[in-house]
């Protein structure tokens, strides 16, 4: 008998954000990770198999994320105009961590990250207005965010870093505590996300999205 509601649906998750007074180093290598940024396996809660994995941290200049996926036996297809349909991950942030509110606000983001499909194969990031929003968040300058990727048969890995001016309502001293929420997709693996998938419209409501507190 399948699950009607996911376990993770009945939780309101909190997870830290490591601090690091170094931003990342953006060229598609991961070596500079450590585990103590490694974003939680929530999906082990309900059984789900996790492909890849997903890092992040924050400093004042912003917020880097990370990820790599293994085992794929098919080629990448990302296209930027239809994001949402080939390898991406995305990643949704409010930076008021409004809990009771069920339609994003200005303070509420998605920024999508594609490995490849960009000229010449060139990795992609961008945001991406969310739907039945109540209010958007201003638009982000083409370019703004900075990603590298490194794409090799059967896996790649990605990094980025969104600048604090990209980030809405971005406040660590006054706001440490933010919405945030992933999602990685892949044509040939399936979907791995921290809480709810697309049945639960992750991508419409912002209260289904875990807490991070940004640490020191």
């Amino acid at each position: 008998m399948s699950q009607l509601v996911p376990n993770r649906f009945l939780f309101d998750f909190e997870f830290p954000l490591r601090y690091r007074a170094q931003t990342p180093r953006i060229a598609g290598a991961l070596a500079d990770w450590s585990d103590a940024e490694l974003l939680p396996d929530l999906g082990a809660i309900d059984g789900a198999a996790r492909f890849g994995e997903v890092w992040a941290c924050w400093n004042d200049e912003g917020i880097a994320v990370a990820c790599r996926v293994e085992g794929k036996k098919k080629a990448l297809q990302c296209d930027p105009k239809a994001f949402w349909k080939g390898d991406n991950l995305r990643l949704c942030t409010d930076m008021r961590d409004t809990r009771n509110v069920r339609r994003a606000t200005r303070h509420c983001q998605q920024f999508y990250l594609l490995p490849t499909g960009g000229r010449g194969g060139a990795p992609v990031a961008a945001s991406a207005k969310l739907q039945r929003a109540r209010e958007n968040a201003p638009d982000v300058p083409p370019g703004a965010i900075t990603i590298a990727a490194q794409v090799e048969s059967g896996s790649y890995q990605l990094e980025a870093h969104i600048p604090a001016g990209a980030l809405s309502g971005f406040d660590p001293a006054e706001h440490a505590r933010i919405g945030f929420y992933y999602i990685l997709e892949d044509r040939e693996l399936g979907q791995q996300y921290l809480t709810v998938g697309d049945d639960l419209q992750w991508h419409i409501d912002p209260s289904t999205w875990p807490t991070a507190v940004l640490t020191r």
